[in-house]
C-alpha cells in the first residue's frame, strides 16, 4: 500500500513551501441535478454505465493560443477560442459519446474521432527529454543497400540468420534451418512478399536450402565453386554455388560428412586446401583436400561412401599435442580460426588464448595468451566458483530476532528488506569480480592486407598481433563488445555488439563509425561494392565501400527526393489502463468494465498494475530473483490470465509480452489481425524502493516495434505522501535514466528481462570524435513514450471538505489547478515536455473498497485528500504545435478517451483507461530498395565514384615461368609502377597438372580455395607494395613425405604426393587499396623432378631464398604479363 511508516528525508518538506496556495478563481460553476447514489448496489450488464462523468460536456473544438496565460497549454488544433477560458464547453457533445450499448465500445467512425485537449509540460528541449531527430533518410550513417530489412524477432524463431559469406556474385548465409543466398544482381529488387515466410516479404529476392540443423559457420571456395558450411549437430556440408535462377527451391546439400560429436563452431582452408574445422572442448581437426576430392568425385549414389571416405582422413591436432595426458592448448571451445596465406599459417582462438600451427606440416609452432606471453601447457582449474556465491544466497529475509521486535513490524520488515538488498548486492558483485577476466575474451580475429592479425574482445580492445604471434599494439575505439571483423583493401572493418561499424586503417586509427543497426552486428563479410553486415535480429545491410565520402550526400540527396514513392501511414488504436490494485483481485465484471468494453476499434492493449502484491518477504524475495535474472509470480500470472480472458486472449487479442517487478506488472496484447506489424517485444524494470534495489516502487517497461516504429510502455509506482513532491520527481528521473530493454533474441511472447543493470553496463564515455548515438537513453530514442501507474502525486493547498466539495460538484478546472503534477510539469521538473488529456474525471484516490460512487472516499480518521494518482502521460516525435505525419515526425498521437472507471470498488483507487490514436509514418523498404538501385544507375555524378572504385595500380612481375629442381629457390619480383596508389596482392594456385611429353592439353586441378600443392611453398604468398617500390616473393620447392602421418590414431601415408614433373599455374591478384576490380598475372612454376634438361623461355632466376620486402626500383628489365580482369 501507498502509506508505509518510513522516514521521510527533510528535503520532501520542502515541497509543500513551493506549492503555494492559491484563491478559487472566478468562474461560472456547473451544477447538474443527477447525483450518484452511494447505496446503489444493484449489478449492471451491458448498458450504459452511470458515474460521475456522464453529465460533463465534451468540448467541440481545440485550440493552442501562444499569447493564452493559462496555466493550461492546450496542444491547438484546427481553431480558435477567445474567450480565455481553458477549454470550450458545449452541451451538444458529451464525453459518454464513447460508451455504447452492448458492445460496451465505440463504433469506428469518422464522428467519433474527437480528440481531447492536452496539457503539455515544459522543458521538452532540453537534455535527453528533447524530442528524437528523425529524418527520410538516417543524417547520421551513409546510405546503405537493405538487402535483407529488419524482420519482426517473433517471425524468426528457429530461423534466424546466424552467419553471411560472400563469393563473387552471391551473398550466403547461414541459418538456424539450414542456408541461402541472394544474387547480386538481383539485389534492388522487390522483395516477393506473401510468396515467403513472414519476415521476408520485403527481402530482396533469395533461394534456400533444405532444412538442415543450425548453421553456425560458413566457407567459401571459390576454386571448387562450393561453399562449406558447419552446423549445430557437427557435420560439415558442401553446397554448390552455381544455381540457375528458376532451378527449384529448396536446393540440396552436395558432400557431408560427421565431423565432431559437437557443434562445429568454425571452418577455414588453409594455404594447402586443407580443410580446419574446430569445435567443443578446443578440439580441432584436419580434413585434408586429397580425400575431399575423391569424395567430391563420386557420383551421388555413392554419398554414403564419400561420406565415409572423408571421416575417416581427419588428423586430429589436440591428440597430437597431448602427452601423457597434458596437453598444450586450452580446452575451451574453438573461438575462431583463421588462415595466414601470408606465411602459411593457421591461428587458432580461444577465449582466453591463442595457438599457432604450421599449415604444412601441422605442427603446433606456439602457445599464447592474450598478453602475447608464451604458455608450455595450458591447465584449465575446476574450482567450484559458484560456491560462495550459493552461500551468499541462503539468506533468512525476514529476521526473528527478539531485540529488532522492540522496533515494530515496520521498522523490522525495512531492516529485513535492507538486509537482502544488500546481501544480493554482494552477491552480485563477487560474481563480477570471479568473471572480470571475461572481459578481456577473444571475439573475433582476422587476417589485414598487411599481414598482421587483428584480434577483438568483450571490452571493445582491438590487439594487433605480427605473423609469429608478437603483440605489436592495442587500441579501443569502443567500449562495446567486438563481435566481428571483415579486412578490405586496407581497410578493416568492425562490428561491435552495440550495433556499431566502424572502420580503421592497417596501423588501427579510427577512420569513421556509425550505428549501422539497432541490435548487435554479428557477422561482416565483402562483396559486389559492398561491406555487408548482418544484425542478430537477421537483418542485412551494404554499405558502400566509398563510405564515408562524397557519394553518401549524394544518395541522401536524391533518396530523399523520392520520399513520396516509398513513404507509407497507417493508423493504430491503443488503449492504455493502469490500475492500483492494492494486493487485491477484480472481478470478471470490473475488468470487462474497465478494459473489455473499449477494446472493439484498439489494435494494441497495454494494461499497468501497481502493487499486484507486497509485503516484506515477498520483496526481499523479488529482489533476489530479480539478482539472478528470474521475475514473476502466481497472483501476477493470475492477472495475466484474467485479463487475457476479458480481451478474448487468444482468438481475437495475442499477449505480446509482459514484465513484473515485486509489485509492478505491465503487460501487452496485440489484435491479431495486425500482430504481423507488431513484435519485437523487449522488457526492462528499474527498482526506485530501498536504496534503489527494492521494488516496491519503480517503473516495469515494455518497448515494442509497431510499423518498424518504437513505441515504450512504462509502468511507474512512485514515492508516496503528500509532501514527497522532489522524491516522486527524483523518481522519475531515475527510471527515465537507467531503464534499458533487453535486445536479447531470446525475448519471445511473456518477455521476462533480468536485471536491467546487466545491460546498462554498455553506457560509458564513448571515444572523442565517434557517432555516440549508441550511448543514448532507450527511452530518449523511441518513437513514442507511454507512462502509466500511480504516479502518487497529490493535491496541495486544499483540504479534505474543500475537495470533496468541488468534486461533487464536477468542478475539475479548479482542482487541476491544486495538482501537483501539473504544477511540476509546468515548471520543467517532471515528465519533461509529455502531454496529458484534461482531466475531466473525478479523483482516483482514496476510496473505501466496495462502496460505489463519490461516497467512497476515504472518511475514515485519516480522511486522505481526494487526489489524481493514476495517470497517463505520453510523448511522440512532434516537438511542437505540428500534427502532421512524415518520416520527419514518424509518430502523431491524440488521446480520444481519458477517463476512470468509477463503478470499480475492489480496490482503493479507481483503474484509468486512455485511448490513442496514431498516425505511423514509415517506409516500404521494398521500394525504396529499388529506389536506392535506380539512383545508382541514374545519378552521374555516383556512378563516377563507383567507376572510381575500379581502378588497380599498374604492376609488372619479374617472370612468366619458373623452374625448379629438388630444394630450389626462385625470386619472383612483384613491381607497383604507381606514384600514389598502394598495390595489394594475393598469390593463389590455379590448379596443378602432370607435365607431358606430349601436346596434349594440360588439366589443371586446383586444390581447396586455390590452395598451394604440398611440395611448394610461397613466401610472402600476399602483402602490400608502396608506390614504385617492389616485392621478392621466394617460390621454393621442398620435398615433403608423409610416413606415417596420424590418422584417427592409425599410420597412413596413402595421400602422399608424387612431386615429379609437376606443373601448376600462379596467379598473382593485384587490388588497390580500395579497389572493386581485380588484374592479375598467370605465372607457370614446373617442378623438375628428373634430371632432363628442360628448355623454356624464361630469364634465369636467383637461386637463393629471399624473406621478401620492398625495395626501390632499380631496373626496368621486368617482364609484363598481360593484365587480365
Amino acid at each position: 500500500m501507498d502509506e508505509h511508516n518510513i522516514q521521510e528525508d527533510d528535503q520532501d518538506k520542502e515541497a509543500l513551501a513551493g506549492l503555494s496556495s492559491v484563491p478559487p478563481p472566478q468562474r461560472k460553476m456547473h451544477s447538474y441535478s443527477q447525483q450518484l447514489r452511494a447505496n446503489s448496489a444493484h449489478k449492471r450488464h451491458h448498458q450504459v454505465r452511470k458515474h460521475s462523468l456522464d453529465d460533463i460536456p465534451k468540448p467541440s473544438d481545440h485550440y493552442y493560443n501562444n499569447e493564452d496565460s493559462s496555466d493550461d497549454d492546450i496542444f491547438a488544433r484546427n481553431s480558435n477560442n477567445a474567450s480565455g477560458e481553458d477549454y470550450i464547453i458545449t452541451h451538444s457533445q458529451r464525453l459518454d459519446q464513447n460508451l455504447s450499448l452492448d458492445s460496451g465500445c465505440p463504433p469506428d467512425d469518422s464522428r467519433n474521432f474527437q480528440p481531447l485537449p492536452e496539457f503539455i509540460g515544459a522543458g521538452g528541449t532540453n537534455s535527453i527529454f528533447k524530442v528524437p531527430m528523425r529524418a527520410t533518410v538516417h543524417p547520421r550513417r551513409p546510405p546503405c543497400l537493405e538487402l535483407r530489412p529488419h524482420p519482426l524477432r517473433e517471425t524468426q524463431v528457429g530461423k534466424f540468420l546466424r552467419n553471411i559469406a560472400c563469393t563473387d556474385k552471391q551473398l550466403w548465409a547461414g541459418q538456424e534451418c539450414g542456408v541461402r543466398f541472394w544474387r547480386f544482381q538481383e539485389a534492388y529488387q522487390p522483395g516477393l512478399g506473401t510468396k515467403v515466410r513472414r519476415g521476408d516479404e520485403d527481402a530482396a529476392p533469395f533461394q534456400e536450402s533444405g532444412n538442415t540443423a543450425p548453421t553456425i559457420c560458413l566457407l567459401v571456395d571459390s576454386a571448387n565453386r562450393l561453399v562449406w558450411s558447419g552446423h549445430k549437430d557437427g557435420k560439415i556440408r558442401s553446397w554448390k554455388m552455381d544455381h540457375a535462377a528458376d532451378e527449384p527451391s529448396p536446393f540440396k546439400e552436395g558432400l557431408s560428412w560427421q565431423a565432431h560429436r559437437g557443434s562445429v563452431l568454425s571452418i577455414v582452408m588453409s594455404s594447402y586446401g586443407d580443410l580446419w574445422s574446430g569445435g567443443e572442448g578446443g578440439v580441432i581437426k584436419i580434413w585434408p583436400w586429397e580425400s575431399i576430392e575423391k569424395s567430391l568425385s563420386l557420383r551421388p549414389e555413392e554419398k554414403h561412401m564419400a561420406a565415409l571416405l572423408v571421416e575417416r582422413s581427419f588428423i586430429d591436432l589436440r591428440s597430437q599435442v597431448t602427452v601423457n595426458g597434458n596437453c598444450n592448448i586450452s580446452s575451451s571451445d574453438i573461438k575462431c580460426l583463421v588462415s595466414d596465406r601470408v606465411r602459411a599459417k593457421v591461428w587458432c582462438a580461444q577465449p582466453l588464448s591463442f595457438s599457432l600451427w604450421d599449415a604444412r606440416t601441422k605442427e603446433l609452432l606456439k602457445v599464447f595468451n592474450i598478453e602475447g606471453q608464451t604458455e608450455n601447457r595450458v591447465d584449465m582449474p575446476s574450482s567450484d566458483q559458484g560456491g560462495a556465491v550459493e552461500d551468499e544466497m541462503k539468506v533468512k529475509f525476514v529476521s526473528s530476532s527478539k531485540k529488532e521486535k522492540s522496533g515494530g513490524f515496520l521498522q523490522r520488515s525495512r531492516n529485513a528488506i535492507m538486509g537482502a538488498a544488500d546481501a544480493v548486492r554482494r552477491v552480485a558483485t563477487r560474481g563480477a569480480g570471479a568473471f572480470a577476466e571475461d572481459n578481456k575474451r577473444t571475439e573475433a580475429l582476422v587476417l589485414a592486407a598487411d599481414g598482421t592479425i587483428w584480434s577483438g574482445c568483450t571490452n571493445g580492445l582491438l590487439v594487433q598481433w605480427d605473423g609469429s604471434g608478437v603483440r605489436l599494439q592495442d587500441v579501443s575505439h569502443h567500449p562495446c563488445a567486438v563481435q566481428c571483423f571483415c579486412a578490405f583493401g586496407a581497410r578493416i572493418y568492425v562490428g561491435y555488439v552495440s550495433g556499431m561499424v566502424q572502420v580503421m586503417d592497417l596501423e588501427g586509427n579510427l577512420v569513421a563509425g556509425w550505428m549501422a543497426h539497432n541490435g548487435p552486428v554479428i557477422k561482416l563479410a565483402a562483396g559486389d561494392g559492398y561491406i555487408f553486415s548482418l544484425a542478430t535480429h537477421g537483418g542485412i545491410r551494404g554499405w558502400s565501400i566509398s563510405s564515408p565520402g562524397p557519394i553518401d550526400s549524394l544518395l541522401r540527396t536524391d533518396l530523399a527526393e523520392k520520399e513520396p514513392i516509398y513513404s507509407r501511414q497507417d493508423n493504430v488504436r491503443m488503449l492504455v489502463g493502469t490500475w492500483n490494485v492494492g494486493q487485491g483481485r477484480a472481478s470478471q465484471e470490473a475488468l470487462m468494465s474497465w478494459l473489455g468494453s473499449v477494446v472493439s476499434d484498439v489494435g494494441i492493449v497495454v494494461v499497468g498494475l501497481q502493487e499486484v502484491e507486497m509485503g516484506a518477504g515477498f520483496l526481499a524475495m523479488s529482489a533476489a530473483k530479480e539478482t539472478v535474472g528470474l521475475e514473476g509470480s502466481s497472483i501476477g500470472h493470475w492477472w495475466l490470465d484474467t485479463i487475457g480472458k476479458a480481451l478474448d486472449e487468444n482468438t481475437t487479442f495475442e499477449r505480446m509480452g509482459s514484465r513484473q517487478l515485486a509489485g509492478l506488472l505491465v503487460s501487452l496484447w496485440a489484435r491479431k489481425s495486425i500482430r504481423t506489424h507488431v513484435g519485437d517485444i523487449d522488457a526492462a524494470a528499474v527498482p526506485c524502493g530501498f536504496g534503489r534495489a527494492i521494488g516496491n516502487k519503480g517503473g516495469v517497461g515494455l518497448r515494442i516495434r509497431v510499423y518498424d516504429r518504437l513505441i515504450c510502455f512504462v509502468n511507474c509506482h512512485l514515492a508516496a505522501h503528500l509532501e514527497a513532491v522532489n522524491r516522486r520527481n527524483a523518481d522519475f528521473d531515475h527510471i527515465f535514466r537507467n531503464m534499458a530493454f533487453s535486445r536479447s533474441s531470446n525475448l519471445l511472447n511473456n518477455a521476462a528481462a533480468g536485471a536491467s543493470a546487466a545491460v546498462q553496463t554498455t553506457r560509458v564515455t564513448n571515444a572523442a570524435g565517434v557517432n555516440t548515438e549508441e550511448t543514448k537513453l532507450d527511452l530518449a530514442e523511441a518513437d513514442m513514450v507511454v507512462f502509466l501507474g500511480d504516479f502518487n502525486y497529490r493535491l496541495f493547498g486544499i483540504s479534505y471538505d474543500e475537495a470533496r466539495d468541488f468534486v461533487s460538484q464536477r468542478c475539475f478546472d479548479w482542482l487541476r489547478e491544486k495538482d501537483q503534477l501539473r504544477a511540476e510539469m509546468k515548471a520543467g521538473k517532471v515528465f519533461q515536455g509529455m502531454r496529458e488529456a484534461i482531466i475531466r474525471f473525478p479523483p482516483t484516490y482514496k476510496f473505501e473498497r466496495h462502496r460505489p460512487g463519490l461516497a467512497g472516499y476515504d472518511s475514515g480518521e485519516k480522511k486522505r485528500i481526494p487526489a489524481w494518482c493514476d495517470r497517463v502521460i505520453y510523448r511522440d516525435n512532434r516537438s511542437g504545435p505540428v500534427d502532421e505525419c512524415s518520416l520527419e515526425c514518424p509518430i502523431v498521437s491524440s488521446i480520444l478517451l481519458y477517463e476512470a472507471c468509477m463503478d470499480v470498488t475492489e480496490s482503493d483507487h479507481k483503474p484509468v483507461r486512455c485511448k490513442f490514436h496514431s498516425t505511423v509514418a514509415h517506409v516500404d523498404r521494398s521500394v525504396r530498395r529499388q529506389a536506392f538501385g535506380e539512383v545508382l544507375q541514374v545519378n552521374k555524378k555516383v556512378k563516377a565514384i563507383l567507376d572510381e572504385l575500379r581502378y588497380v595500380p599498374e604492376t609488372v612481375v619479374s617472370t612468366n615461368n619458373i623452374v625448379l629442381q629438388n630444394q630450389d629457390t626462385s625470386i619472383l619480383r612483384i613491381t607497383n609502377k604507381c606514384e600514389k596508389d598502394k598495390a595489394i596482392f594475393r598469390i593463389v594456385c590455379e590448379g596443378q597438372s602432370t607435365v607431358k611429353d606430349e601436346e596434349d592439353t594440360a588439366e589443371y586441378h586446383p586444390r581447396g580455395s586455390f590452395g598451394f600443392p604440398r611440395w611448394l611453398e610461397v613466401t610472402p604468398a600476399a602483402g602490400i607494395i608502396k608506390p614504385e617500390q617492389s616485392v621478392e616473393v621466394a617460390v621454393h620447392h621442398e620435398e615433403f613425405h608423409t610416413l606415417e602421418d596420424l590418422v584417427d590414431g592409425i599410420p597412413q601415408n596413402w595421400w602422399c604426393e608424387d612431386t615429379r614433373d609437376k606443373e601448376v599455374v600462379l596467379t598473382v591478384s593485384i587490388n588497390g587499396s580500395c579497389s572493386t576490380e581485380t588484374k592479375s598475372h598467370q605465372i607457370r612454376v614446373r617442378h623438375c623432378f628428373s634430371a632432363k634438361t628442360v628448355r623454356i623461355d624464361s630469364k634465369s632466376s636467383t637461386n637463393k631464398k629471399s624473406q621478401g620486402g620492398s625495395r626501390k626500383i632499380s631496373s626496368s628489365s621486368d617482364a609484363i604479363d598481360d593484365s587480365r580482369n
